[in-house]
């Protein structure tokens, strides 16, 4: 008996008891179910991991959302108008997105370089907010009539092979929208990070949320658009905190990073109670709140008194195509004659109004008011503006205004060069010094109304710490690392040749407590005005062929400051279809 069982061949020992260097279980993970295609998912593979893809807008999620909650969350805040759609709508998508892979796959055959050529060429396309055709129709000829004419025709045929379609363009900067995004999200993660945002509804009833970040980025501040999102219903406070919010769990940001957030005063943004400010302070207590200074500006500078109030409205009823603005004031105070003559030969009543001297004084006074009030606004606007840079902006303007209103009150109009003008040419008794002293007086009012008064001096450390004295509520660690920082002729050196953010982000380096609490006032926005220029390049972007998708990654390839990672979209592209 032995010697059959000796002849018999040893037991082999499974793999995983033999290798001590493999794992003894697998970790559990979640597979895509074909139940997921009712919630708008289909699923694709990322290097050696299933994740799901949205079929709609074709967005990879992480592979930890291959959750029902998680895909349904996706579906409802990113595309509530799908929601109650029938498993047939997301099939037909799913084919129309298997018909986008296979064009990957035809594209994987073209030239290296030619497909580089076409990202950049669409990359410029968006950056000049130009319709896509423009490709394909006026760019690529060009190209080739000029290479052939430069180099020769032989040479200027290979720029045939470049695949620019109105399609192909739409594509590419789908492509480098989502790698800037991604871009953009790592280096936000799990670091500070201020806000600003607005919502406005465009000429064609849409309504959209644009929101701008800041944050530190290697030894300076750096701005950059977050995302701009459709508002599908009414722009309520739930609906509005409902898109931030899903969109920052979605880019795993965190509400404890955010110190800022800087919107207007609509009642959805800013209500404590209600509004989106009270919404936002429930998942992050310690935000600093800032209502936009040139919209604050703006509040204060309409208020009118009746007088002038009804010079405004006959300078609008002469119908000026346009908005009544400082320069529209001035160029009808300079046309005064022309505009005269024009309302006399059309019988208008107006036509007296323009021959009256004192209503020409007071339009002449609005013009050089206006003027001064539209310089202070330009003053507040631009990117890299912080607080107390502003701030000495309003304190500047206020202080004028009190001495404008002393010289008035003494018959000294010097600082208003319209009205002096027009009272010397014509020889004539200033009669409208009582309007004036009510409406400098009023702005006065309105300017202390929408800007408290504070200490002037309270940022004078952060502007300039050399020439301060640290303010008294500094505790004795603040006060030690204050001294020991103006103490550094070093520092004194590159506080002059930096600017103030990346000065104090030096600091924090080596001065933690203190550097964090300049940070604090110079992180927060204190404008929304990123946000006026997204909308601007919204309605320079929008046309009834791009569908809402669209407008976000071309509007984030169109202003953001990072460039797409060409070469690297190209081999993940070529990768991808070789899958």
């Amino acid at each position: 008996m032995d010697k059959f069982v000796t002849a018999l061949p040893a037991k082999r020992k499974p793999d995983y008891e033999s290798s001590p260097n493999v794992a003894t279980s697998k970790a559990k993970t979640r597979k895509y179910d074909e139940a997921y295609l009712a919630l708008g998912f289909t699923s694709t593979t990322v290097g050696k991991e299933e994740r799901p893809q949205c079929v709609v807008c074709l967005k990879i999620l992480a592979r930890d959302s291959l959750k029902p909650n998680k895909l349904k969350r996706h579906l409802e805040t990113t595309h509530p108008e799908h929601k109650d759609k029938p498993v047939e709508f997301f099939r037909k998508k799913l084919t129309h997105c298997r018909a986008q892979q296979s064009r990957f796959t035809k594209a994987a055959s073209l030239p290296a370089n030619a497909q580089l050529a076409s990202y950049k060429v669409a990359y410029r396309v968006a950056q000049c907010k130009k319709p896509h055709t423009i490709a394909e129709e006026l760019i690529l000829p060009s190209a080739i009539d000029m290479v052939s004419t430069m180099i020769d025709v032989a040479t200027a045929s290979k720029l045939k092979a470049i695949p620019l379609s109105n399609n192909t363009i739409s594509r590419r900067i789908y492509d480098m929208s989502k790698d800037i995004e991604e871009q953009l999200n790592d280096k936000i993660r799990d670091r500070r990070f201020a806000l600003q945002m607005d919502e406005a509804t465009d000429s064609n009833k849409d309504c959209l949320l644009i929101t701008y970040v800041r944050f530190i980025d290697a030894d300076d501040l750096r701005e950059d658009l977050l995302f701009c999102k459709q508002v599908t219903s009414r722009a309520t406070a739930d609906k509005l905190f409902k898109i931030i919010d899903t969109y920052l769990r979605e880019a795993d940001l965190k509400w404890e990073d955010c110190v800022g957030i800087c919107t207007d005063r609509a009642q959805a943004m800013a209500g404590r109670r209600g509004g989106l400010q009270a919404l936002i302070k429930r998942v992050s207590p310690n935000v600093q709140w800032t209502h936009c200074m040139i919209h604050r500006e703006a509040l204060a500078s309409k208020q009118l008194s009746p007088d002038l109030h009804d010079v405004m409205t006959d300078v609008i009823t002469t119908r000026v195509p346009m908005a009544v603005t400082w320069k529209v004031l001035s160029r009808v105070f300079e046309l005064r004659d022309e505009i005269r003559i024009f309302l006399e030969e059309e019988k208008n009543e107006l036509a007296h109004t323009f021959n009256n001297n004192k209503f020409l004084m007071k339009l002449a006074y609005l013009s050089d008011m206006f003027q001064k009030l539209n310089e202070l606004n330009l003053q507040m606007q631009g990117s890299d503006t912080h607080l107390p840079h502003l701030a000495d902006k309003i304190t500047s303007f206020t202080r004028k205004l009190e001495m404008w209103e002393q010289r008035v009150t003494e018959g000294n109009i010097d600082s208003f060069e319209n009205l002096k003008s027009f009272i010397e040419v014509n020889k004539l008794q200033n009669t409208v010094i009582p309007c004036m002293k009510a409406h400098i007086s009023a702005l006065q009012k309105h300017f202390q109304r929408y800007f408290p008064v504070q200490d002037p001096t309270q940022y004078d450390w952060i502007r300039d710490p050399f020439s301060a004295t640290p303010p008294a509520e500094f505790s004795t660690t603040e006060n030690e690392q204050f001294i020991d920082v103006t103490s550094d002729s070093i520092m004194r050196l590159e506080f002059k040749s930096k600017t103030l953010a990346a000065f104090w982000i030096g600091v924090e380096k080596d001065f933690p407590l203190l550097g964090k609490r300049a940070l604090a006032t110079l992180l927060p926005f204190a404008t929304s005005y990123l946000c006026e220029i997204g909308f601007s390049a919204v309605a320079s972007i929008k046309t009834k062929y791009r569908s809402k998708l669209d407008i976000e990654n071309e509007l984030r390839v169109a202003v953001s400051q990072l460039q797409p990672r060409f070469e690297k979209i190209c081999s993940m592209k070529q990768a991808h279809t070789s899958h």
